[in-house]
């Protein structure tokens, strides 16, 4: 087999075209060779060699869609003429107006429906973003005295679900006055 002079080019074809057919079909009913099928000549030999499985593929879809995002978070956390309150706030507004989800999903079936892509979504918001972002900002809150809690790791996380799962559009599609109300009460 002849050797790749750009992996790095390669991996990014099979995570685009991944996303892609992940987006398009689920991620239940997309196949390994769907994927090979749309990558335009490369084998199936060629995606093993980077990934040993679909749900590999998957995680590495998962933290590609995360990375940006989380670049944007830590400049708000590590800002220090906010509050945790203000930090808090500021988030929620980037989240809710991130053009990058926009881009992403724009005839995105709902997670419900992708059970896999939501598990996934879930296990990175509670090992990672709760603990390294979420978490933090809360505690910082609670120093500065802008938020009040006796339990900031469950408040955290609570929170985490209920934008992630409540007021996700990926999740639950509600009219536009419906979720603005949950957006005053989130």
């Amino acid at each position: 087999m002849a050797r790749n002079k750009y992996p790095e080019e390669t991996i990014e074809r099979i995570l685009d075209v991944s996303l892609e057919l992940f987006i398009q079909k689920g991620y239940e009913n997309t196949s390994i060779q769907d994927i090979v099928n749309n990558l335009g000549g490369l084998s199936k030999d060629a995606i093993y060699h980077h990934f040993k499985s679909k749900e590999e593929i998957l995680e590495a879809v998962s933290k590609r869609i995360y990375s940006s995002t989380k670049t944007s978070m830590l400049s708000i956390i590590n800002s220090r003429e906010l509050t945790g309150l203000k930090k808090l706030r500021k988030i929620f507004k980037y989240s809710i107006e991130n053009s990058n989800q926009d881009l992403m999903f724009p005839d995105s079936p709902k997670l419900l429906d992708n059970p896999n892509l939501l598990v996934m979504q879930m296990k990175e918001l509670m090992e990672d973003i709760v603990p390294n972002y979420m978490q933090p900002i809360i505690e910082q809150g609670l120093q500065d005295g802008s938020i009040k809690t006796d339990y900031p790791k469950e408040l955290a996380e609570v929170i985490i679900l209920l934008f992630n799962i409540w007021i996700n559009p990926l999740v639950y599609d509600v009219p536009v006055e419906e979720l603005n109300k949950q957006n005053k009460v989130l």
